[in-house]
């Protein structure tokens, strides 16, 4: 590889399957993303179908996942549709919106997807694949799930079905933390079909603790009995889950509650708690709270865990008014509302913000007519068809600001606010905004903090030199290295050049 990308032929490709969701899928093809990248090649990352809740937005306004966009900061290169052709955000147990190409199209039942939709898909997926290969030397794919859930094998167009149509060999990561990673391996290999087994290049380990010469003989016996190595045995790394695609795991969060809490750089810390509301969306927002020394994040779903908190703030979600009902059943919406009452801050983000207002009329999302909200701001909110998908840039409290915004729910802000806030307002101490991403600016982020502090009376300190951009930059280089220092490189590099091995 040259590294200049843009050549004749299609650049070199590969496919990062796992044994399981979370298996560690995400943060390997990050991983190589940045080893390849500080290796001088152009790359780029792919996930033909994704499902969550967390996404982002592309310069061009286009609404992909955010492992992909962080994929992408790994590679160095700037998120593209292409590079997550279809997303999938649950509305239900039941049912998700279709975003193709960045925009919704529609809501699709898991059935109704899978019965036909998606293998509809495939053409599109592999013209996006095919265009990042004509214009990079590399792209670094990733999987979806398991490649064995053999009830979706004819439909798939993410797994082993992507790969058949675009002839990508495959590896396969394995997360052997949570025990049985051998049979694992053994299992999701067996259970695929001659033809697709062809494609299965080797293993990788992920989350190894412990003596590596220990695993070696198990390693010799799984190549006796599958005919493949075994590229790499990854130590387990403590807080590197970064933009997670789903769950309760945030990323520098992550970090700080599996460490010691980074000391303050005043004389007290801050608490912030975050209403972990149903079908919470971006929820990467509160990451750069957490990235400041002295800020103890935590998520919380009892009135009484809002007690000790310096603030709160009520998230985006994909569920506003069902979040919304599930703050009053549990007693949360009085205990917000009566912090509001006292002065002390309470943030919402999104819908977190729509949930703030006196009226929301939803015929779009939840269909639920006109809803009472918290009446906290003086704000109307009523979802429109067309989704807001932007990337704006601004000012608050005196510092530059950037975010990106993703909502149908449109806010009209009445008379009664203190000040305006990026888009939406301030009331006392009560904060709205739609805009996601913005507390990753710094300036800003310290400015909000030091009112925090002050309307919360803790004598807590921003520190002055917090870069959430570096601390980041930091992370992927740190997923490179294990890469680098832990991986078969070489047999990596033939596989992405080369393709799938004979025999």
């Amino acid at each position: 590889m040259d590294g200049t990308g843009g050549g004749s032929g299609p650049g070199g490709g590969l496919l990062v399957a796992g044994t399981t969701s979370d298996a560690g899928k995400s943060v390997v093809t990050a991983g190589i993303c940045r080893w390849l990248s500080r290796k001088g090649v152009k790359v780029a990352p792919f996930k033909a179908q994704n499902m969550s809740l967390n996404s982002f937005v592309t310069r061009e306004g286009a609404e992909i996942g955010r492992a992909q966009a962080m994929q992408a900061a790994a590679a160095r290169v700037e998120p593209s549709a292409l590079m997550n052709p279809v997303l999938l955000k649950p509305g239900s147990d039941r049912s998700s919106q279709v975003v193709l190409l960045g925009k919704p199209v529609g809501e699709l039942s898991a059935r109704g997807y899978h019965a036909g939709r998606q293998e509809a898909l495939l053409g599109t997926v592999t013209e996006c694949l095919a265009e990042l290969r004509r214009t990079h030397d590399a792209v670094i794919c990733e999987g979806a799930g398991s490649p064995a859930e053999i009830n979706l094998r004819r439909t798939d167009i993410v797994n082993l079905g992507l790969a058949r149509a675009a002839r990508l060999p495959v590896v396969v990561v394995g997360d052997i933390d949570r025990g049985g990673v051998f049979a694992s391996f053994f299992g999701t290999t067996a259970l695929l079909s001659e033809a697709d087994q062809r494609l299965v290049a080797g293993y990788l380990v992920n989350k190894f603790r412990g003596d590596v010469t220990l695993l070696e003989p198990g390693l010799e016996m799984l190549r006796g009995l599958t005919g493949r190595p075994t590229l790499g045995v990854l130590p387990y790394a403590h807080g590197l889950g970064i933009d997670e695609e789903d769950g309760l795991r945030v990323s520098l969060r992550g970090a700080v509650r599996e460490s010691v809490v980074a000391p303050p750089h005043g004389a007290d810390i801050l608490r912030v708690a975050v209403a972990a509301v149903p079908l919470m969306s971006n929820f990467t927002d509160v990451d750069a709270l957490a990235a400041e020394p002295g800020v103890v994040v935590r998520f919380v779903d009892r009135p009484e865990e809002l007690a000790d908190a310096d603030l709160v703030v009520l998230p985006g979600t994909r569920g506003t008014v069902r979040a919304l009902e599930w703050l009053r059943t549990r007693g949360l919406a009085e205990a917000v509302a009566r912090r509001a009452a006292e002065g002390r801050p309470v943030l919402g983000i999104c819908g977190g913000f729509q949930m703030l207002g006196e009226r929301i009329e939803d015929e779009v999302e939840s269909r639920a007519g006109t809803v009472e909200g918290l009446g906290l701001l003086p704000v109307r909110v009523r979802f429109a068809a067309h989704k807001t998908l932007a990337r704006p840039v601004g000012e608050a409290l005196g510092e530059r600001v950037e975010g990106y915004e993703i909502h149908h729910g449109v806010a009209e802000l009445l008379d009664g606010a203190d000040e305006p806030f990026l888009d939406g307002c301030r009331v006392g101490s009560v904060w709205g905004t739609h805009w996601h991403g913005s507390l990753e600016s710094d300036g800003f982020r310290r400015a909000f903090l030091r009112r925090v502090a002050a309307a919360a009376g803790r004598a807590f300190v921003p520190a002055p030199d917090t870069s959430f951009g570096e601390l980041r930059e930091e992370q992927l280089d740190r997923l490179g290295d294990l890469i680098e220092e832990h991986a078969d490189t070489d047999a990596l590099l033939r596989l992405i050049e080369n393709g799938v091995p004979e025999g």
